[in-house]
Parts: structure tokens; sequence; C-alpha cells
């Protein structure tokens, strides 16, 4: 288990979440299912309490800590990806498991966690600079899903 990870805050589907993740992105996983040992204020002896999971790399652990505390863009996961295949896979899964869309990549979980499925075509126009950034980034800014073909298009000029 990694020294460092990142907790975040559940209602109570820690466990449905991780296990998502694990089938969409590569290099994720659960390592581990934690259960209450006894009643606690949002839930039961027995139930999830804790789950540990590897989401793309990064060590996560889900707390299942009732609905006090709800999820922001402030925090997300960004994935970078080659193709527009790749993309629309990611941005899929997240939106057709009961997600939802947001703008200039950006979309969230049904659990409230947001996602920037990001072309790295994108991101390395963003770096050049100047011009080639400027019109990719008026390219993305109408965008949900980015579109990579647009993108290319604006770097291209």
């Amino acid at each position: 288990m990694s020294k460092h990870r990142i907790c975040l805050w559940y209602d109570r589907d820690a466990e449905a979440a991780a296990r998502f993740y694990a089938s969409v992105f590569p290099d994720s996983r659960v390592e581990g299912v934690h259960r209450a040992p006894s009643d606690f204020p949002d839930g039961k002896a027995g139930d999830a309490l804790v789950v540990d999971f590897v989401v793309a790399g990064i060590p996560c652990i889900g707390l299942n800590g009732g609905p006090r505390f709800k999820h922001t863009e402030a925090f997300s996961f960004q994935i970078a990806t080659e193709d527009q295949a790749e993309t629309d896979r990611y941005w899929d899964a997240i939106v057709g498991n009961g997600g939802e869309e947001s703008a200039c990549g950006w979309c969230r979980d049904k659990w409230g966690i947001s996602w920037q499925i990001t072309p790295r075509v994108l991101t390395e126009a963003m770096a050049a600079g100047g011009e080639v950034a400027k019109r990719a980034f008026e390219a993305m800014m109408p965008m949900r899903k980015i579109d990579v073909a647009v993108i290319e298009a604006a770097v291209r000029g």
C-alpha cells in the first residue's frame, strides 16, 4: 500500500465507484474493502466503510462518510488521451453510467467526482503558447467533449 493516498468522501457508494473506475481506466484496481466493525452515524456494522483503490495509477481511499460533504469541480482527475477513440471511450463510460457533461472536456460521474478527459493534442497546443495556444483555446471553449480533429485543425491554423 502506498504511503500517500487521496481520500475521496462518498455518501455510501465508495466500493461501487472504485469498481467502476477499475473497469474503465488502465492501471486501476480495488485493493481492499474494509467493513465497519460496528454501527456508525451513517451506516451499520459490516457496511463498507473504507475502500482502498487505485485510479490510473493514483492511490486513493474512498470513505463512506454519509451525505455531509459534496464533491465540487475544485477537485478533478485529469486523464490524458491519445486520440478521439480513447477520449470517446472514457467520456462515454463516465457520462453513460449516470454522469453528466460539463464544459471544455470536463464531466462528472454519478458519484459527483469531476473528470477532465483531455487529449494530448490540446495539452501540447496550450503548452506551445502564442497563436497556437490561442487558436486551440478558442476552438475548445464551446466544446463539451473535446473534438480532437477540431483541435488539430486549430493547431494547424
